[in-house]
């Protein structure tokens, strides 16, 4: 539990930086850009890899990760539906699209959407610890960049149907390469058992 926590606290805490502009105007004169750049990224990197293995470590530990509750089969399958959307706004998050203009920022309700779904399908501490805190800070962070006026990746770059097709085409490209097999390899837990593409 306690890699899962420091993980979350690391990646969490670094990404809070930027919701307070004059932290990061501080930070970025005293360090320079390029190097508060790397400093933040090198942190971020060091958050999630503590947060996979923290996560992974609960996952295959019995007795250390308690059930809190048991989801219903039902708020599972609507998890899997809700991974779609998710899939096509983390995309339309760097891709100028009509999408991305009517979402303003769909990064952050990519992440928003897919910390609900997970926290639908899973009802382990662990679980609850990792997408209850990034839903949180998903949340938080919306406010933030309407507060700030901040534009995401893509500034102020509009984009038309071609953007459109090619975050739906994409996104649906990864949700279907995840429930066929990638998902399982990748966080040993299969969306659908028994159907694979590898």
């Amino acid at each position: 539990m306690i890699p899962l926590l420091i993980g979350l606290a690391v990646f969490l805490g670094i990404h809070l930086v930027p919701t307070n502009p004059a932290l990061r105007g501080s930070l970025m004169e005293r360090l320079g850009e390029n190097t508060y750049k790397a400093v933040f990224s090198v942190v971020s990197f060091v958050g999630l890899v503590l947060i996979v293995l923290g996560y992974h470590k609960l996952q295959v530990m019995t007795g250390k990760n308690p059930q809190i509750w048991n989801p219903p089969v039902a708020t599972r399958h609507i998890a899997l539906a809700l991974m779609l959307p998710s899939l096509i706004l983390l995309v339309a998050a760097y891709i100028p699209s009509h999408i991305r203009t009517a979402v303003k920022h769909p990064m952050l309700a990519a992440v928003k959407v897919w910390a609900f779904a997970h926290l639908l399908a899973n009802g382990d501490l662990g679980s609850l610890l990792l997408f209850g805190s990034f839903l949180a800070y998903a949340v938080y962070d919306r406010i933030s960049v309407k507060r700030r006026g901040a534009l995401g990746p893509l500034g102020g770059r509009q984009g038309g149907w071609g953007g459109d097709i090619a975050a739906i085409a994409i996104g649906t490209g990864l949700y279907v390469l995840l429930l066929g097999g990638l998902h399982e390899k990748l966080f040993t837990v299969a969306p659908l058992p028994g159907w694979s593409l590898f």
